[in-house]
């Protein structure tokens, strides 16, 4: 293979836009996008994590290219006590630089305020997915001088994941999903190869994670999607 700096440099030749772009990075590995990305993408680079059930994947795989990467998680103040020890894992065995972000309103002054916004319909829920998400992950974004970021986003995760690209432009930015194409077997694979572990409440059942209120296990005859936000919806914004 020619090296990336030749097959995949920017500024590339007159008439290619962003879907010849793309096509080239389908031929790539995981690994040889993010080097691509940290080349010749613009400004600084982060990792966003939910420290989900696969979580482990993207935080191993971006750090060993990229050691010290900003990596962000949006602490809700809603998290599964899992959660919160599977971060406290994960950054020390990997030695990330981790930042957290929070909503200027704590959780118990937004009940008192708004009432449980999660049981509120679709409505409650995208209201508290801008409090505690969406405004803090613009915040992160800011802060850091973002103009890249990494996030792992697969195709197979649901329908509207289902036509993601690898690079794409959102808010003004980049945006990497380097393991778009990636199914559940190559991801099992790359666990059990550098002996990664899968989140805690994988053996439970849960094949999604985020918060208390709006996550559940998997059920016979549910889609992964079904399992957030009741089913209501799948985004939480960010990725929007």
């Amino acid at each position: 293979m020619e090296p990336i700096e030749q097959l995949l440099a920017l500024e590339s030749k007159e008439g290619e836009g962003p879907e010849q772009l793309n096509r080239k990075l389908e031929k790539l590995t995981a690994e040889q996008r993010i080097e691509w990305a940290q080349n010749h993408l613009p400004g600084n680079h982060i990792l966003t994590s939910s420290f989900g059930i696969q979580g482990a994947l993207m935080l191993h795989l971006v750090t060993r290219v990229i050691p010290d990467i900003p990596v962000v998680v949006l602490d809700t103040g809603y998290l599964f006590p899992e959660t919160y020890q599977f971060i406290e894992q994960l950054t020390e065995r990997l030695d990330l630089r981790l930042h957290v972000y929070r909503s200027h309103i704590s959780p118990l002054w937004q009940e008192s305020r708004y009432g449980r916004l999660w049981e509120q319909g679709l409505s409650g829920i995208e209201h508290y997915n801008r409090i505690n998400k969406v405004e803090p992950l613009q915040r992160a974004l800011k802060e850091l001088d973002t103009g890249s970021w990494f996030a792992g986003l697969r195709r197979e995760q649901s329908n509207s994941r289902s036509a993601l690209s690898i690079v794409r432009m959102q808010g003004g930015r980049y945006k990497i999903h380097p393991v778009v194409d990636w199914s559940n077997r190559d991801v099992y694979r790359y666990l059990q190869q550098h002996r990664l572990p899968y989140h805690p409440l994988w053996d439970k059942g849960y094949a999604s994670v985020g918060d208390v209120h709006t996550s559940r296990p998997l059920a016979p005859g549910m889609h992964e999607e079904e399992t957030r936000f009741f089913g209501l919806k799948r985004e939480c914004g960010i990725h929007e």
